[in-house]
């Protein structure tokens, strides 16, 4: 960056400090959190500002902005500093006194750094960073940035179709990201050791070139007169047709966090968090993450124990949760939980999996869970209210299986538990949906009976089906808002209207409308970039947040902008998609073969059911042969052994281990 770019950098606080007495919650910029890494700008010559999207008290806990801090502060002559979405209220304050997006480490404007990352769980977190562009002094459409701007990045699970942001970002990466950004930094580095030549289109085509980093800028889409696309193809040589996913193997290697960061203000998960495996294979139907993030890859126990002791020691947090899309499949869980559970029982430190699947629970795991933590609810998701549903989705479980383990939990003592469904997946029926109320009778039912007590809960929780991009669902039609609504009105009158069991049912969902937004926003194509910037510029901002959301909003921009291209939310949402139909994230590789999806997508409507590939021969997905990996599990035969012999003997030099 030119030499004026230094006074650029220089810290925003004493501007912002005076702002901070009139907003909510001003602990939430001030930054300084234990094990947050501050590096001297002039020594670094490749800088990161890292953004989740969203509030501090929902960023600062994720993971995976964790991890990446936490790798590139690790490299010589490399900073990342963190930055969050500034609620509305600092927002209007900033705009009036020219504060712009700045990092909570030291301050800095976001445009002072050479990239500016934003990992997306969700696609609701658009809006939030056309908001961090504006205020950074960013321009918010790629095609108006220089040679001083930051290179702005995608990543996380919506950047597996990250079109309908192409406008917005300069590039993407799909899959892990600890090797991805080290490698995008060194070619970084040699382009600016270099002094810049070719400019921002340069550097942009060296990332291009590696095959994988997209670069959306690099690729034309051509569409048919019924307005689906005819083809996505690249505009410049050297730009490879398909860019693919990045996978870490040895997870082994990459023990991060090792310094997680302890939050100074309040947020949503006030624990320690270590990923014990990475990647699913159970096969549901529905779920992005377990298909894009194959294969499966375990971390060791041995590797698990270490995280926790570093994790601990550095943090002070009192419980730990084992993070992984099902945290009970891990081939040696037992000894984990086990392991773990002895080695700091004397410190009192809880253990907690996210949810529990119900053909992986067992007491004794359970036991082992809550042997020095609080004995809380129980949360499975049976995802599908009937035995039909759950062989449409590749939910194998079975009501038999539910209640016997509800009924062991019960009879052990705990009095609640969660079950978590969703509304509105494809061939589902009303019929369907309100056998989730006699699944939750029968459920209380038989906790009554085991424990003796009618002291016992039972919580229903629903969630709207979202058809998203690289699963077998891909192709499938969404319900309506309203069709939503009705459905979950008809289940929630059949618990109500229930005098023996209905008091002790909780019934919790979320309506319709949220979820049409997300699926418009999660199939769409690069045509949907001109209704997030309708969007944006009305106002929406914290679109995951009940309070800040407005389907209206999003309904009356979407008629406005799509109007031109002759189609609408419902060509997006509603419609079923054809087999021919080339999808918008086509040309984007999650190493999944198109055609196996579409066979899984055909056994679906078969209500054909397919086994766990962990434990049985390979379906052909195409992830392993074609990104040059497989599937990684123990049992390693290792057992965790206490840390410390307490008390042991003094050694003959007087020093005690």
């Amino acid at each position: 960056m030119p030499a004026e770019a230094a006074a650029a950098a220089e810290s925003v606080f004493p501007q912002l400090e005076a702002l901070l007495p009139h907003v909510q919650k001003p602990i939430q910029y001030v930054g300084g959190e234990l094990n947050s890494t501050v590096k001297p700008w002039e020594s670094c010559d490749v800088r990161w500002a890292l953004m989740y999207p969203d509030a501090y008290e929902v960023g600062l806990p994720n993971q995976g902005v964790m991890i990446l801090y936490e790798v590139l502060n690790e490299q010589e002559g490399v900073l990342a500093e963190r930055t969050y979405s500034v609620w509305p209220d600092l927002e209007a304050l900033m705009r009036e006194h020219a504060v712009p997006q700045f990092t909570v480490d030291s301050h800095r404007p976001v445009r002072a750094f050479d990239v500016f990352g934003l990992s997306f769980s969700t696609e609701l977190g658009y809006t939030n960073m056309l908001t961090a562009l504006d205020l950074a002094g960013i321009p918010l459409e790629s095609k108006d940035r220089t040679v001083d701007d930051p290179i702005v990045l995608a990543g996380g699970h919506a950047a597996f179709n990250p079109e309908p942001i192409a406008d917005f970002i300069d590039a993407a990466i799909i899959g892990d990201g600890e090797q991805a950004v080290l490698d995008m930094t060194k070619i970084i580095r040699a382009w600016k050791a270099e002094g810049c030549p070719g400019g921002r289109e340069e550097v942009l085509f060296r990332l291009a070139k590696t095959g994988s980093v997209y670069i959306p800028a690099f690729y034309d889409v051509e569409y048919l007169p019924d307005g689906r696309i005819a083809r996505v193809v690249p505009n410049k040589s050297g730009v490879p047709w398909r860019v693919s996913k990045h996978t870490v193997m040895d997870l082994d290697e990459w023990p991060y966090p090792k310094q997680p960061l302890v939050p100074l203000a309040e947020t949503v998960h006030e624990r320690m968090s270590v990923e014990i495996f990475r990647g699913c294979t159970r096969g549901c139907r529905f779920c992005q993450a377990g298909m894009i993030t194959r294969p499966v890859r375990e971390r060791s126990i041995t590797g698990i124990g270490e995280m926790v002791e570093k994790g601990l020691k550095a943090t002070g947090f009192e419980e730990v949760g084992l993070l992984s899309l099902s945290s009970a499949d891990h081939s040696e869980i037992g000894d984990i939980a086990k392991g773990l559970a002895d080695r700091y029982e004397e410190d009192k430190i809880g253990l907690s999996l996210p949810s529990t699947r119900v053909d992986a629970f067992n007491v004794d795991l359970a036991n082992e869970l809550t042997r020095n933590g609080r004995r809380s609810g129980l949360t499975f998701a049976p995802e599908g209210g009937s035995e039909r549903m759950r062989k449409v989705i590749n939910k194998m479980v079975s009501e038999e299986d539910l209640i016997r383990t509800v009924a062991t939990a019960y009879g052990n003592g705990w009095r609640q538990v969660k079950l978590y469904f969703m509304c509105g997946l494809p061939t589902e029926t009303d019929d369907d949906v309100l056998q989730i109320a006699d699944m939750a009778m029968n459920v209380i039912a038989k906790g009554r009976e085991v424990s003796r007590s009618n002291d016992i809960r039972c919580t229903v929780s629903i969630g709207g089906f979202v058809p998203k991009p690289h699963t077998p669902f891909q192709w499938a039609p969404q319900l309506s808002a309203e069709e939503t609504d009705a459905r979950l009105e008809k289940l929630r009158d059949k618990i109500r209207g229930d005098k023996k069991y209905g008091r002790s049912i909780g019934f919790r969902y979320h309506d319709g409308k949220p979820g049409i937004v997300e699926g418009l926003l999660s199939r769409g194509d690069r045509r949907i970039g001109a209704v997030i910037r309708a969007v944006y510029e009305d106002g929406g901002r914290f679109d995951g947040w009940r309070e800040h959301f407005s389907y209206d909003r999003w309904m009356q921009c979407a008629d406005k902008a799509l109007a031109p291209f002759g189609v609408d939310v419902d060509w997006y949402t509603t419609r079923e998609r054809t087999y021919e139909e080339v999808l918008p994230w086509d040309h984007l590789d999650s190493g999944l073969d198109k055609d196996w999806l579409w066979e899984d997508w055909q056994d679906a409507l078969d209500e054909t059911e397919v086994e766990d590939c962990r434990w049985t021969p390979c379906f052909d997905c195409g992830v392993c042969p074609q990104m040059d990996t497989a599937i990684q599990i123990g049992p390693t035969g290792k057992k965790l052994l206490p840390l410390a012999v307490k008390n042991a003997a003094p050694t003959p030099s007087g020093h005690s281990h």
